[in-house]
Formats: C-alpha cells, structure tokens, sequence
C-alpha cells in the first residue's frame, strides 16, 4: 500500500500547487515577459529602421547611378563630338595645305614656262646674231673675190658647218 501513497492526490496540496502556479505565471508575465517584449520591440523597431535606411540608401545609390550613366552617355556624346570636329577641321586644314601646294606648283610651272619661253627666244636671237654674223663674213668674202661654183660650194660646206657648231 506504500504505492497507493504515492499516487493519491492530497486536496489542499493540490490547490497550494495550482495557486503557485499561477502566482509564478503573474510573476513571469510582468517581470520577465514584459522587459523581453520590450528588448524584442526595441529590436524590430531598429531592424524596420535599418531597412528603411538600407532601401533608402538603395534608391539614392540606384538615382547616382541613373545620373552618372547619363552623365557617362554625355561625356561619350561630347567626346563624338570632338572628335568628329577635330577631324573635319583636320580635313579642311590637309585640303587647304593642298591647295596652297597646287597653287605654289602652278606658280613655278608657269615661271618654268616662261624661264624655257625666253631662254628660248634669247638662244634664237643669238642663233639670229649668229646666222647674220656669218652671213655677213661670207658676203664679205662674195665681195671679194669672184664667186666660182667650187668657192661657192666651199662657202655654204662653210656656212653649214658654222651654223652646226653654234648649235
């Protein structure tokens, strides 16, 4: 019978228990329950903060970006820009430099030309002082003696030949 002892149930044992009981839970809930609820609190109040600062953080980073791509997209547009001036100023600058060249050759071609033009003219009036020099010397020498078909044959192999070393 010493088992039965064990497992029956004492009435006011059993309530002492139960009142226990609930007081320990009025005590947990407003000592314990209470402050861990508020740490918790304090804590979701400061996570929701950060991810408010996170996202706001993420779309001032996500605007940066939209204005420096745009500014990025300027920059490339302005350097086309430059480039293709400097290339058209390049171009006008090679054509005048050819230009100006092409006028300087034709400018000498022409004084070339006029150079040829009158050395030339001044060779044939040499070549003219020349001819009438000689022709001169052999009327001379036809003044003076009688012209015979030899002498006169001697005179133009003579004439020739003169008129071939002045060239």
């Amino acid at each position: 019978m010493e088992t039965q002892a064990l497992v029956t149930l004492v009435p006011w044992t059993f309530i002492a228990q139960i009142l226990n009981l609930f007081i320990q839970m009025y005590l947990i809930k407003r000592f314990l329950f209470k402050p861990i609820n508020e740490v918790l609190e304090k804590r979701r109040a400061l996570a929701d903060k950060e991810i408010k600062d996170a996202r706001s953080a993420k779309e001032e980073a996500d605007g940066l970006k939209v204005q420096y791509e745009t500014s990025i997209a300027d920059a490339r547009e302005e350097a086309a820009a430059i480039v293709s001036s400097a290339q058209k100023e390049a171009q006008a600058r090679a054509d005048e430099l050819v230009k100006s060249a092409q006028a300087q050759v034709a400018g000498i071609k022409a004084k070339a030309e006029a150079d040829i033009a009158q050395e030339r003219k001044k060779a044939i009036n040499e070549v003219k002082d020349e001819i009438g020099g000689l022709a001169m010397d052999i009327a001379g020498k036809v003044v003076e003696k009688e012209i015979h078909e030899d002498d006169h044959r001697k005179l133009i192999d003579e004439f020739i030949k003169n008129v071939g070393e002045a060239s």
